[in-house]
């Protein structure tokens, strides 16, 4: 399975994700905003990167931005619940910094389970 770097700066729902993503029988390396997110790509291996968009500190669009700059491969899934806008708003911006795929929240489990697999196939034939 892969080593995805979770970001998001809800604990509960970043660890109720986390234990999801390891029953399935991934490695996750967690994070509650952008720059901890960069701290731990420099020192752990990481195959995809899952980010929340709204956060505290380096929010999520800065954060893609600065993925991209360092690691242009790496495949990443943009999630949101919004804001102050629709998360669609958001996730398009996204998208448009180079995220792979994009879901709002909430979202079920076989839902992520798909984006994963299909940014991960996307990985390696790209």
């Amino acid at each position: 399975m892969a080593r995805l770097l979770l970001i998001d700066d809800d604990d509960a729902f970043r660890t109720m994700l986390r234990r999801t993503l390891e029953r399935a029988g991934h490695t996750v390396t967690e994070a509650a905003e952008g720059g901890a997110a960069l701290r731990a790509l420099a020192t752990v291996p990481i195959d995809l990167v899952i980010t929340d968009i709204i956060m505290p500190g380096m929010e999520g669009l800065q954060t893609i931005q600065e993925i991209r700059r360092a690691r242009p491969g790496l495949k990443i899934i943009a999630i949101s619940g919004g804001g102050r806008q629709h998360p669609e708003s958001y996730l398009k911006v996204a998208q448009a910094f180079g995220a792979v795929c994009v879901l709002s929240k909430p979202f079920d489990s076989p839902t992520l389970f798909t984006a994963i697999d299909a940014a991960l196939k996307e990985a390696s034939s790209g």
